[in-house]
């Protein structure tokens, strides 16, 4: 278990990075080249956009070991520490002063992680998802994000990008779900793991996500998005764990527990999205020495 943890919590490390160094490159591009070709040209002659290339790549391949290693349940929480590790980055690189609520809001979503997960305590685990499993997970889940996305098109401003963020948060988990499948059928039939369904759905519910998640960016504010994805991620993966690998939560008077935890990942969230350096304002230029 510590091997996933480990791995879980480089692969938040790296997206962090990433989420910066490309924030930052993105942002000294010319505003004459949004939409169009050259904009892609320009970023990878960049060396900090590289850079986040690099570490988004990097992320990835944590990810992927984290979950043929250990369960969906535990890894995919730990990957909500992208938003602490986002500000602790900025202020390391840029010497940025966090002042007394960034902080609280940090330690905020740490305990409400490390509650969350000692409560629940997840195991087991050993069991492979049968084609009915994924059959019933494809209805339900992908009802569900039919529903919130289109009560998002009958909302505006705020409703929107709640919904729609719960909607990524959900097709994140899928994603995740299926790369464990990918890497579990990887570890037994490494040469025709090219010719199995579930690597070519993951990247499917991976660009549905991100877009969904772009569009639900595009509709509101960043306090508003990234609090229901950083709920909706990890509540879905401990759900699909539990239904379609066999892991096992703590039920009964630990629920309150864990919903106190839930709780404040959920508050701390709020107020590291609430930070104009998380939303990609002041990161310009390096700090001074």
């Amino acid at each position: 278990m510590l091997l996933t943890v480990i791995l879980a919590v480089c692969a938040a490390a790296c997206n962090a990075l990433s989420s910066v160094l490309q924030r930052r490159a993105a942002r000294t591009a010319p505003q004459s080249e949004a939409f169009k070709l050259s904009l892609l040209w320009d970023m990878m002659r960049r060396p900090v956009w590289l850079g986040g290339i690099g570490a988004m790549i990097g992320g990835f391949l944590f990810q992927a070991s984290a979950l043929n290693f250990g369960m969906l349940s535990l890894v995919q929480p730990l990957l909500i520490m992208e938003l602490p590790f986002t500000m602790l980055i900025i202020w390391l690189m840029f010497g940025i002063k966090l002042n007394r609520q960034l902080w609280l809001a940090i330690i905020s979503v740490t305990l409400g992680l490390a509650l969350l997960l000692a409560s629940a305590s997840p195991g087991g685990g050993h069991q492979a998802p049968t084609a009915q499993d994924w059959v019933i997970t494809a209805i339900v889940c992908g009802g569900i994000a039919a529903f919130l996305i289109g009560m998002a098109k009958i909302k505006s401003g705020s409703r929107r990008a709640a919904l729609l963020g719960i909607a990524s948060g959900l097709g994140f988990a899928v994603t995740a779900a299926l790369m464990k499948e990918s890497t579990r059928l990887f570890a037994t039939e490494k040469a025709a793991v090219l010719t199995t369904w579930p690597v070519y759905a993951m990247v499917a519910a991976g660009i549905f996500s991100v877009f969904v998640l772009q569009t639900a960016l595009q509709s509101g504010n960043l306090v508003v998005v990234q609090p229901t994805l950083n709920v909706t991620d990890p509540v879905t993966s401990i759900g699909l764990g539990v239904a379609l690998f066999g892991e096992s939560i703590r039920l009964g008077a630990w629920v309150v527990l864990e919903l106190l935890g839930v709780g404040l990942i959920f508050y701390g969230s709020v107020k590291l999205a609430q930070s104009p350096h998380i939303r990609g304002q002041d990161l310009m230029a390096p700090k001074e020495e």
